[in-house]
């Protein structure tokens, strides 16, 4: 292989063959020694650029650390005693020997060289079995973030950990999940630390975060809870797990960040729910809508919530089809594709959610969306009249407390128009007095549930347990 300064210098020693020293000297700027230097190296290896290439210039001969025998094993001997001591350590025990001995002391410095030259003398715990033969360890290589990687977008990185607490001597465990780019966060009280609690959790992440089809890389520490279920699962998703280094927390700083908040913001006074994770749960979900919805972050500088930066993130990012396209829309099989899903949802069973909860009416779009349905959230009872005389849904999910008109309100009005009153109407509210019910339901509403007794999974059986009796093709068994 021939160097670019090999080139270079063949090319002076070309123009000094043609124009003689003066020339080149002036040229070039090169000294007279040198050039006579190269023109040597040019002849003896017969006129070859590759004898003109840089070659190395660390001494062939190097000093050795030529130190005394006893203070070598005497290192050796403190290593083993004193599992990976460091030199400046090492230095006060190491001088009291050579005292003994009469030896001159390397310094703290030369004692760091020496253990690097006698190969490092790390050592490591060791299982052993009953037999007394010493399991070998089970080192396994694992994908770790890079340094330099920074999120690009909603679900691009989301990141793990586990919070340890214990309850009337009783191990509990809250795991958590922040998306890194939104600083959406989400959290789950168990009484399992298995890799299989870690994968369901992780099911509830995927239903709970808008995004969580773009969801491209996982990011979690070394702990065996994101081992097995947890990695199969990641795999089966197709997603990349990466690992942050052993006892380097920083690398996972903003979850870390976050479980700080939630224990000082919840846990430390909601301890005691711990002994039955369910109850704690319910309450939690409450604090992570007032999180995600209304506490301002300090990465937005205070002015905006993890939800309110993801709305104004899709506003800003919205798909736009540039003329050309349009023109020829249609014809394209990307066109052709889109219409067939476009039509097909056309042909979907439609919900309307009223829900002024932006958080929950998420989780029940999302939920809902992945039994087939075609959902359109409404976040109060004006915004809802308004989508009712344009489109007929074919059931209504409605909560009572809303802004600018309530639920009662809606509920009256859809009864009293011809058109609107066949629309089964289904209320998830909060309010759990019998006046309430009674009042709900002589106003026309299908069914009443209460959204602290009731859970996503059960509710979007009781949906679809509704449009099976209504429509007669879809066998649905009975939800509790």
């Amino acid at each position: 292989m021939i160097q670019e300064k090999a080139l270079k210098k063949a090319k002076i020693l070309v123009f000094f063959a043609k124009h003689g020293l003066e020339a080149t000297l002036e040229a070039f700027e090169v000294k007279r020694s040198t050039l006579y230097l190269w023109k040597k190296q040019w002849d003896d290896g017969g006129g070859k650029p590759e004898a003109l290439n840089e070659k190395s210039r660390a001494p062939k001969v190097k000093r050795k650390r030529l130190w005394d025998a006893g203070i070598i094993a005497e290192i050796k001997r403190l290593r083993v005693e004193h599992p990976n001591l460091g030199e400046k350590k090492i230095y006060p025990l190491l001088a009291v020997f050579c005292a003994s001995q009469e030896l001159s002391c390397p310094k703290p410095i030369t004692i760091g060289r020496l253990i690097h030259d006698l190969g490092g003398l790390r050592m490591f715990p060791q299982k052993v079995t009953h037999f007394g033969k010493v399991k070998k360890a089970n080192h396994q290589k694992v994908l770790r973030k890079p340094k330099d990687f920074v999120p690009q977008y909603p679900g691009h990185l989301v990141a793990l950990d586990t919070v340890e607490r214990f309850v009337n001597g009783c191990r509990r465990y809250v795991i958590t999940f922040e998306d890194i780019y939104t600083r959406f966060s989400f959290a789950w009280g168990t009484s399992s630390h298995a890799s299989l609690a870690a994968a369901e959790f992780f099911a509830l992440c995927q239903k709970a975060f808008p995004y969580s089809y773009d969801f491209l890389y996982v990011l979690t520490d070394n702990g065996s809870e994101f081992k097995k279920h947890f990695a199969e699962e990641l795999q089966r998703l197709h997603l990349t797990h990466f690992h942050t280094y052993p006892k380097t927390p920083k690398m996972n700083a903003h979850v870390e960040r976050f479980n700080r908040t939630i224990q000082e913001e919840f846990i430390d006074y909601n301890a005691w729910l711990l002994k039955e994770p369910d109850v704690f749960n319910r309450k939690l979900m409450d604090y992570l809508i007032f999180y995600n919805t209304l506490r301002v972050h300090y990465a937005f500088k205070n002015k905006l919530s993890p939800f309110g930066f993801m709305l104004q993130w899709s506003n800003n990012n919205k798909i736009k089809l540039p003329l050309e396209s349009r023109i020829g829309c249609g014809y394209t099989s990307c066109c052709v594709f889109s219409s067939f899903w476009y039509n097909k949802a056309m042909d979907m069973t439609k919900i309307l959610i009223v829900e002024d909860e932006r958080f929950l009416s998420t989780i029940l779009k999302n939920r809902l969306e992945k039994e087939g349905f075609a959902i359109t959230q409404s976040f109060d009872g004006e915004e809802a009249m308004n989508f009712l005389e344009s489109e007929k849904p074919d059931l209504i999910v409605l909560d009572l407390i809303l802004p600018k008109k309530s639920g009662f309100e809606v509920l009256e009005s859809v009864s009293k128009d011809p058109q609107l009153s066949q629309i089964p109407v289904v209320i998830l509210s909060n309010l759990g007095q019998e006046s309430d019910m009674e009042k709900a339901k002589s106003l026309g509403a299908l069914e009443y549930y209460i959204k602290v007794r009731t859970s996503i999974d059960s509710f979007v059986g009781v949906v679809k347990n509704i449009l099976g009796r209504l429509s007669g093709d879809i066998s649905v068994s009975q939800v509790q």
